[in-house]
């Protein structure tokens, strides 16, 4: 199925964005599915549970993390990116900032680009995303994933991230991208306090007006161990509240590791939601 054909269905459905990870060092499944076997295993049973894309990434971003060589995360993610986009029925995206790897996994079948840095860290990025052009998810991060954490500071979180999108799709547009395939995503975690990510969960209706699709990303997220003082591998609950919440408040794509749990959690926050 094209991703135009699964964005379509935006409205009715929201969408799951299963993650995989093909990283020695993310924060809750590094090193699993290192191996492009186990990798493409986990990717065919995250699309058997419901999920209606696929997040392939090569490059940890966690709290923390250091760089990943150019050529590394590209012989990490392509030959997957490759793989999937034969055999699954799902579009592919590539979790990546940088615009070589980027080009690569979009010449491999790559349907989206997800970009943490709302195309910030690689200069030539908008230029891969206005020729092929893309599925786009253009997400908020305060600094790096190597500083994001360090004492974040923000007055209004919301406010501010409203400002950044508003920035990021006048960026695109003067570089002639239309926002119709953009994805919103305010980067839960991504330099972020407790107290902000909360924030923006509560307040995801307050990014609709912009006209694009928004995504979350709260999946066994430190703020869930925030607030349950539980451990990464115990937040499954904590998960299924986050994402129902910003699905009730008409977040349109979640982004997480539990597909099974979380479609029907999703499915039944959206139902509730068209009854109100």
């Amino acid at each position: 199925m094209k991703m135009q054909e699964q964005l379509q269905g935006l409205g009715k459905r929201p969408l799951i964005m299963g993650i995989l990870n093909i990283t020695p060092d993310s924060f809750s499944d590094g090193g699993r599915y290192i191996e492009k076997e186990k990798a493409l295993e986990h990717a065919r049973e995250m699309a058997d549970q419901g999920a209606d894309i696929i997040d392939v990434g090569g490059e940890s971003t966690r709290p923390g993390a250091h760089p990943v060589p150019l050529e590394e995360e590209m012989e990490r993610v392509v030959p997957v990116v490759k793989a999937l986009s034969r055999e699954l029925e799902i579009p592919i995206s590539v979790d990546t900032y940088k615009a070589p790897v980027a080009k690569e996994a979009l010449e491999a079948g790559a349907a989206m680009v997800n970009d943490i840095s709302g195309l910030r860290f690689s200069p030539h990025m908008v230029d891969v995303v206005a020729h092929y052009r893309p599925w786009l998810v253009v997400m908020h991060m305060k600094g790096t994933p190597r500083d994001m954490q360090e004492k974040p500071q923000y007055r209004d979180v919301v406010e501010e991230v409203k400002g950044f999108f508003e920035e990021r799709i006048g960026y695109l547009e003067s570089h002639g991208i239309s926002k119709d395939k953009v994805i919103l995503d305010p980067g839960i975690g991504f330099g972020k306090r407790p107290e902000d990510n909360l924030a923006l969960l509560r307040k995801i209706h307050r990014f609709l007006y912009l006209g694009c699709p928004i995504m979350v990303g709260p999946s066994r997220k430190s703020f869930i161990g925030a607030v349950l003082d539980l451990p990464v591998e115990k937040r499954l609950e904590g998960t299924l509240a986050a994402v129902s919440i910003a699905v009730f408040q008409g977040a349109q794509v979640v982004r997480v590791h539990d597909v099974e749990p979380v479609r029907r959690a999703v499915d039944i926050a959206w139902a509730v939601r068209g009854t109100a």
